[in-house]
């Protein structure tokens, strides 16, 4: 089965691209790009030239699926990336 906005915080997020729609640190709001990568507790953004690294439980993301907007807690995704795709 696909990524679907419904399951996609049990899905391979890295290659999606995303928007942080909000951020405790206001200044990563608004940023824009592809997932290259993600830890236990951060998200790595690629955007234009510039790559960011952002903590996950300080920030809630935009996907947009099959054209669906899905916006996501990023306490949610917080844990082990192969523990959470398991779930």
């Amino acid at each position: 089965m696909g990524i679907t906005a419904k399951n996609i915080v049990q899905h391979e997020i890295i290659g999606q691209k995303v928007n942080v729609s909000k951020a405790t640190n206001k200044s990563l709001e608004g940023i824009t790009g592809t997932i290259i990568n993600e830890t236990q507790n951060t998200i790595t953004i690629q955007s234009d030239d510039k790559t960011r690294e952002v903590l996950k439980n300080q920030i809630k993301l935009t996907f947009t699926i099959k054209g669906d907007k899905v916006e996501v807690d990023g306490k949610v995704l917080t844990g082990r990336p192969e523990d959470r795709i398991k779930k």
